[in-house]
């Protein structure tokens, strides 16, 4: 049993809440009690003294890809980048197509120490290393799951390096880690990795691949979690091969379910927005990599009811993520204001609380695990339930995460790691970084 004694809890979804003083009893994984003087009496096996601290529920990234992790600041000689096909070509499908076993590892264990720090308990993940498929998301789940994070991940289905061989190969991985998770849980096996069913965008998969993925959907029991509508380029294509809306190609697929996460959806149109509505799908926004990729802005961002927050592989820190992602809003003119895109990242956990159904995530409550940040953040004005939102937006910052409970276990103490040596990973992967480098240089377009 962990009690926080003498916190300030900040609920960060709707109904925004803020309680003084509280104690948190956390029994296993779980919350049992929260309020002033809940810990009273209580003989707990660790107590953390919270006083002048603020608990939040952990954040969550929407859509991350953990192959990116070792890209940082990556030195290779790349030709032109004018346009959004150029910039894949170029960089990204270059760089997966680099990595092996040892840099998806690294990449996963780096990239979940960086959302840890940062106050982010789950992260959904979109992975990709072509030359390395079988076996891949045990790698990456291996890396979240030693670090204490919870998340998903999958290997997203596409034909661009080996056609059908390859699309083949993409959704038996997904199918075969799905199926492992499935045995570990039956095992009682602890589990904080679980599968989606992944596909790149619908430009690069066939009418086949599409069908089986949907196939794999409904055998597995889980959703799809695919890129739509990025750039332009991917609705003229579905428009000139295929002769539909893509959001009417998934469909047809089966793959337009209540457990599905699309991501992006820039140029997609208003029936599009009222179907994936219907069909009850997520939708991730990823507003700095947007920016960054040139592709134009979301226009549809009000009208989606299921929407999360990503950083489609800008690191897992979604407090700056949210900023930038409120700022550009308001740049476009938009009329959301910092409660709006709060409630969407904290609505993360919800579909996060889908794939671990033994799970209720995103509150401070009694009932719901134990996925925690807490914060030393000095307000410098009152900070009350009506304004809650406002701090997150404008004050709260990754700098001040303290301490991470995941599932009720410390992973970040006093900032630092509890369950990894931090500063042994952060060195071999520069190392593995360097090698890696110097492997895609080599690589062609």
């Amino acid at each position: 049993m962990i009690v926080i004694k003498n916190a300030r809890v900040m609920q960060t979804g709707s109904p925004f809440e803020v309680i003084e003083n509280a104690d948190i009893v956390i029994d296993g994984s779980v919350i049992t009690a929260v309020g002033p003087g809940a810990g009273d009496g209580l003989k707990p096996d660790k107590v953390i003294d919270a006083a002048g601290r603020t608990v939040i529920p952990g954040n969550v990234c929407g859509h991350h890809h953990y192959y990116s992790g070792l890209s940082r600041g990556m030195l290779i000689s790349a030709g032109p980048q004018t346009d959004f096909i150029q910039v894949l070509k170029e960089w990204w499908w270059r760089l997966d197509r680099g990595l092996d076993e040892e840099a998806c590892y690294y990449s996963s264990l780096i990239c979940s120490l960086d959302a840890i720090a940062a106050g982010t308990t789950s992260v959904i993940d979109h992975h990709a290393s072509p030359s390395f498929i079988d076996g891949s998301l045990s790698v990456i789940a291996r890396g979240i799951e030693e670090t204490g994070l919870r998340g998903l991940t999958c290997y997203e289905v596409t034909d661009r390096n080996k056609g059908m061989d390859e699309v083949r190969e993409g959704v038996n991985e997904n199918v075969r880690f799905a199926r492992e998770v499935d045995r570990r849980r039956r095992a009682g096996e602890r589990v904080m990795c679980d599968a989606m069913i992944g596909g790149h965008a619908q430009f690069t998969i066939p009418d086949e691949g599409l069908e089986l993925m949907g196939q794999a959907c409904e055998d597995t029991g889980r959703g799809a979690h695919i890129h739509i509508a990025e750039d332009k380029y991917d609705v003229v294509h579905c428009h000139h091969v295929h002769g539909t809306d893509i959001i009417d190609r998934l469909d047809r697929y089966g793959l337009l379910r209540p457990d599905t996460l699309l991501v992006h959806g820039l140029h997609i149109n208003s029936h599009e927005v009222e179907l994936l509505n219907d069909r009850g799908c997520w939708f991730a926004h990823n507003g700095r990599s947007n920016m960054n990729n040139n592709v134009g802005y979301c226009s549809h961002l009000t009208d989606i009811e299921k929407l999360i927050i990503g950083t489609d592989g800008c690191g897992g820190n979604m407090f700056e993520e949210l900023k930038i992602a409120f700022f550009k809003h308001k740049d476009q003119g938009g009329p959301w204001w910092p409660a709006d895109f709060v409630a969407a990242l904290n609505r993360g956990n919800d579909l996060v609380s889908l794939y671990f159904k033994d799970a209720r995530l995103g509150r401070v409550k009694p009932g719901y695990k134990a996925d925690l940040a807490i914060l030393d953040y000095h307000n410098p004005t009152p900070l009350l339930a009506q304004n809650a939102p406002g701090h997150f937006v404008w004050g709260m910052n990754a700098g001040c995460v303290e301490s991470v409970i995941i599932d009720g276990v410390p992973v970040y103490e006093n900032r630092r790691f509890t369950l990894v040596d931090a500063q042994e990973i952060y060195a071999r992967a520069a190392e593995v970084a360097a090698r890696l480098w110097k492997k895609v240089d080599g690589i062609k377009p």
